[in-house]
């Protein structure tokens, strides 16, 4: 039980590894059984094919996480610029709150006075 909480704690933190560190540990085995029966079959097609899917699966792996990093920063980015419009907007909306607070006011005290609009036109 405690050897396996320990080898939970050393597990590598970046998923792009552990995926490459297990892809060539099957490589490994793959070609652990293929070179001792391509040496009396005189092919060496199945390890190299072994060796290239590794290639291949270790640049997909590797290449998958560099697009997801780049769409996660184009939504921060989205997201900052969202919230710059937002508080633009909110500061908009905030001074003409006060400038028609301003015009009631304005109004209501003229009507306090005695003074209604068509008395201010003549």
């Amino acid at each position: 039980m405690a050897k396996k909480s320990e080898k939970d704690s050393e597990a590598p933190k970046d998923i792009r590894l552990a995926a490459t560190t297990r892809i060539w540990g099957f490589t490994m085995g793959i070609l652990a059984i293929c070179v001792p029966l391509s040496i009396p079959l005189r092919s060496s097609l199945i390890p190299l094919a072994a060796i290239g899917g590794a290639t291949a699966g270790t640049i997909a792996v590797w290449r998958s996480d560099e697009k997801k990093s780049r769409n996660k920063l184009l939504l921060i980015q989205e997201v900052e610029l969202l919230e710059q419009r937002l508080a633009n907007l909110e500061t908009i909306v905030g001074r003409d709150d006060f400038d028609l607070q301003m015009k009631i006011k304005r109004l209501e005290s003229n009507n306090r006075n005695g003074h209604t609009l068509d008395d201010r036109k003549m």
